[in-house]
């Protein structure tokens, strides 16, 4: 979606997309709320307050056992959209941990996926003890160990971190922030991902496309605004991770019309995370407005007896890849190409272990298809298996195992994807001498390799061997033609990187050439 928002190292970022395909993760610029003049987004810092809640929602248990809300926090989201804005002016993927194995640059390599804890600007409690070393004798500790002075470049970075998030914070108290156009359904009292505003004037019904922070960010158990509609899976997603009251949750099984507020109302599979739902609305004039959420386009869905009967008037998209340069290879491909670099690692290196990145939503077809070609278990952690048990999908969650000793794949968070993992294989030294890791995002995509998998070169060092590989669950640029060529709609409205008029001015341009094509 996309999507997306969060602080890291300093970074201006301009604009969802997950800064990670998907990334779906936390550690970025947020693409938060500030609106400007014609009610598009300027970017800024989130801090705790934007987000809703507090520590006290997600702090760890006070035996010293970490919760399972702080766990799951931790594991990263889908921030397909933020991105960086470069010199030139061209928007840059920013990526995670280790740089991409297709062309990657140092600056790639310096940043990283920090927790949704830190995205949203909220602190763990500290001990009390007055032992315990202060954080800016830490920082000091860790500028001496990296070389870095007080005007090295990290050093101005987070000096520009900590200025503009003052600016926020001075802002967020001279001016309430509205909820931008594109989250509205005209003619109804609804919003879509609007859940960081507060209570928005005149909306009686919120609904909530998937279960990433870039778009359910401001729920907490606190929530009080509303009733949230979502699809079921989406449902125990939110009262699992977020401990919002039941009271409030309302929930929309796919492709059954429901009447809400005399408006029809039908979600339809998103093909991108699980529980992720386009949402269809028909307004008591007949005009209908089709929001994706993030979403993959398909061929399937030019099927949907719904959108194949009833002309969408307004399509809000996403537009996350909405670039000529993204033609990503079909998910199959990638997964076929996955399997077959696996066996062939374990046809030369039977003891290697296997380590799949994801975020705590999404990316799940990845292991599972690896499992599935292998005939191995899963590992996942504690908090982790109980995501994946909630999706009450058993292909899945009957492959899930506890010890990580029973089978030799393994699924991370995708930010502990880097060469600092040799310290995960040696935990298991004794068992594997060799490490396979698969870093699946549609930011690793390569024009240069395009379709042509076999291309793709694996970053490696001693027994590590890292690959990035273009699989996304958001649409590519090709993708996205075909689903509005099918739609023809009257209207597009994009709701990913819409922060720049040169940006927006360009997507239209490509929209309008969609259009005219038979």
């Amino acid at each position: 979606m996309r999507p997306a928002i969060s602080p890291i190292n300093g970074l201006l970022l301009a604009g969802d997309g997950d800064v990670e395909d998907e990334t779906d993760c936390g550690g970025e610029w947020a693409r938060a709320g500030m609106e400007d003049e014609d009610g598009l987004p300027s970017f800024r810092l989130l801090d705790s307050e934007d987000m809703g809640g507090s520590i006290d929602d997600v702090e760890d248990g006070g035996d010293g056992a970490e919760s399972f809300s702080s766990s799951f926090y931790k594991s990263g989201t889908d921030w397909s959209r933020l991105r960086l804005e470069q010199e030139d002016g061209e928007s840059k993927s920013l990526m995670f941990g280790i740089a991409s194995a297709n062309g990657g640059t140092s600056s790639d390599r310096k940043m990283k996926q920090t927790s949704l804890l830190h995205m949203w600007g909220l602190k763990r409690k500290e001990a009390s003890d007055d032992s315990s070393p202060s954080l800016s004798a830490v920082k000091k500790r860790k500028e001496a160990a990296s070389g870095e002075t007080p005007g090295s470049s990290h050093s101005k970075r987070s000096k520009l971190f900590s200025m503009r998030t003052r600016m926020n914070n001075e802002a967020s108290t001279t001016r309430p922030r509205a909820c931008p156009f594109y989250k509205r359904i005209p003619g109804t009292p609804f919003t879509v991902d609007a859940f960081r505003y507060g209570s928005i004037e005149g909306c009686s019904a919120y609904f909530l496309t998937h279960f990433h922070a870039d778009h359910y960010g401001g729920l907490s158990k606190g929530w009080s605004h509303g009733p949230i509609y979502c699809t079921p899976l989406t449902a125990r997603l939110v009262r699992m991770c977020l401990s919002v009251n039941p009271s409030w949750i309302r929930t929309l099984e796919f492709n059954e019309e429901r009447v809400i507020e005399g408006i029809k109302v039908t979600l339809l599979e998103a093909n991108h995370c699980p529980g992720a739902a386009l949402i269809h609305f028909r307004l008591s004039n007949g005009q209908c407005y089709l929001h994706t959420g993030d979403f993959r386009a398909s061929k399937s869905m030019q099927a949907y007896p719904l959108l194949v009967k009833q002309r969408v008037n307004v399509l809000y998209l996403d537009t996350t890849y909405c670039n000529p340069k993204y033609k990503f290879p079909s998910r199959e491909d990638v997964l076929n190409y996955v399997v077959r670099i696996t066996k062939k690692q374990l046809m030369t290196q039977p003891r290697t272990l296997v380590v799949v990145g994801a975020y705590s939503i999404g990316k799940e077809r990845v292991y599972l298809s690896i499992s599935q070609a292998l005939g191995v278990k899963i590992h996942a952690t504690a908090s982790r298996k109980r995501i994946l048990q909630s999706f009450e999908w058993p292909e899945l969650s009957n492959r899930i195992c506890s010890n990580p000793t029973d089978t030799l794949l393994h699924v991370l968070p995708i930010s502990s994807l880097r060469f600092e993992v040799c310290n995960y294989l040696k935990t298991y030294k004794d068992q594997y001498v060799a490490l396979l890791a698969f870093r699946p995002t549609g930011w690793t995509f390569s024009e240069a390799v395009g379709n042509q998998l076999d291309l793709i070169r694996p970053t490696s060092k001693s027994n590590i061997t890292i690959y990035g590989v273009p699989y996304s669950e958001h649409s590519s640029f090709t993708e996205l033609r075909e689903f509005v060529r099918f739609l023809r709609p009257e209207k597009i409205i994009p709701t990913v990187n819409v922060g720049n008029p040169s940006n927006r001015e360009k997507m239209q341009s490509y929209f309008r050439q969609w259009l005219a094509e038979r």
